[in-house]
């Protein structure tokens, strides 16, 4: 509010809307205001709100009272606060997406560290196909790239002023918004003074993009559970706690923290939109003011998410990942094998039936060439060639010849790598685009307290 503040007197004085020595006093006061390291006082009815709090130590530190003021001239609070607000949550995001994308890395090394790490896939919670460690972190990675890209565009979407728009249909004097924006680093304006402040959209945004993001993560979470519980990788140390009874237990509870924290996420969101849908299509405490605290946890807690999972996914290390045998015991080869007939010309729905017989009659280890040419011949095909047998029997007890599909977007080590290396490809974008925003920031801060200090005589 402050900074606000010094930007608008900056204005008014350029603009010739209050005199120069007037601008100075307000200056130098409000420059007082921006160092002073001391607690706010505690709340005893003599200011209506935080508004007035400043503006009543703003007197006192101009050496004037409250009624030689100019700080709110061509100014509401309506547009102050959604300023503000403005700038709080861009901050907060800021941080956000930094933890998002230092996430992404460590998920995006994960991945290509063990992309030739197979495991069981699985589909409604049953064993379905192989897979590796490395396409399953890779995949999680994509959508946190996603995640990091809608965070930089609802950076940009937030970081647009509504100062200027005063209570809500701007003023006859000859302001410049567009001189404050500048000065606190917004990257333009909120094209209609109306919208300036009632709109709650960008809220919104803020909430449901933080619930999105931390209900995608929650579900890597239970993933990493049964990844723990299957001993498929090593329980981190510093993210599990003993038992009080039984010494041989870790309990994994930072992952079932992150749990809780996205449906915390999500009931703050669920606020959020709430109390936007009960207000009036105008300024409305409960459709801007009163979200702020929920959004201010939601950023909080999202952020606190995303240092947590990158810090575990940074210990995961595989222990004891499931054996061949396990995998063709678990009956996840069957679509490789029925894939290996079709690649000899035997129609899809025929080779799923021989293969379906064949599981009717044991687990793929027994099955024998005898046994496939007898599935087949029940099944009505043509004679499958001795290539052709050998190939589905490979394919049903060879698990790790996932690792050589060629497939881009599939488990292969090498197509997971190559997807490894495109997705560093649009963090590095969004990274950039983070550390432009925060050079305007550097650059706008800098500017603000040269000019400010200049108007001062400081």
């Amino acid at each position: 509010m402050v900074r606000a503040s010094q930007a608008h007197v900056v204005m008014l004085t350029e603009q010739g809307l209050i005199p120069a020595d007037r601008g100075a006093r307000l200056l130098r006061g409000l420059h007082e205001l921006w160092t002073d390291g001391a607690p706010a006082p505690a709340y005893d009815g003599s200011f209506e709100d935080v508004y007035y709090l400043v503006e009543k130590r703003l007197a006192a530190a101009c050496g004037v009272p409250t009624s030689q003021l100019d700080v709110q001239l061509a100014r509401s609070r309506n547009d102050l606060d959604a300023g503000v607000f403005r700038m709080v949550l861009r901050g907060q995001l800021i941080g956000v997406l930094d933890r998002v994308l230092a996430a992404g890395a460590t998920a995006l090394e994960k991945a290509d560290r063990y992309a030739d790490v197979v495991i069981t896939g699985y589909t409604h919670r049953r064993p379905a196909q192989p897979t590796t460690i490395g396409h399953a972190l890779a995949g999680y990675a994509e959508a946190l790239a996603g995640e990091a890209v809608a965070y930089a565009d609802l950076l940009d979407q937030l970081n647009v002023s509504p100062l200027g728009s005063c209570a809500f249909a701007g003023t006859d004097l000859a302001i410049d918004p567009a001189r404050v924006a500048e000065l606190l680093g917004f990257g333009g304006l909120v094209t209609n003074s109306y919208e300036a402040v009632a709109g709650a959209d960008h809220l919104v945004r803020v909430g449901t993009l933080n619930a999105q993001s931390l209900a995608t993560g929650a579900r890597l979470a239970r993933t990493l559970m049964d990844w723990l519980t299957w001993r498929w990788v090593v329980t981190p140390g510093d993210f599990t706690q003993g038992s009080s009874i039984m010494p041989q237990k870790r309990n994994p509870v930072v992952l079932e923290h992150l749990v809780s924290m996205a449906g915390a996420t999500a009931a703050d969101a669920a606020s959020v939109l709430n109390n936007v849908g009960a207000a009036w299509w105008e300024d409305s405490n409960n459709a801007t003011t009163d979200v702020q605290v929920r959004l201010w946890d939601s950023c909080d807690r999202t952020d606190r998410f995303f240092a947590l999972l990158g810090g575990f996914l940074a210990e995961l290390e595989p222990l004891e990942p499931p054996s061949a045998a396990e995998i063709v015991a678990s009956g996840a080869t069957t679509t490789a094998a029925a894939d290996a007939l079709t690649r000899h010309g035997v129609p899809f729905r025929a080779a799923h039936s021989v293969v379906g017989r064949l599981v009717r009659a044991g687990a793929p280890d027994t099955w024998t060439a005898d046994g496939v040419r007898s599935a087949a011949a029940e099944v009505g095909t043509e004679p499958l060639t001795e290539t052709a047998v050998a190939d589905l029997i490979a394919a049903a007890v060879r698990p790790e010849l996932v690792l050589d599909r060629a497939q881009v977007d599939g488990p292969g080590a090498a197509a997971v790598r190559a997807q490894v290396g495109t997705l560093r490809g649009t963090f590095d974008a969004v990274a950039e685009r983070l550390a432009g925003v925060r050079r305007r920031l550097a650059d706008a801060d800098a500017a603000l307290d040269a000019v400010a200090a200049q108007r001062a005589g400081r």
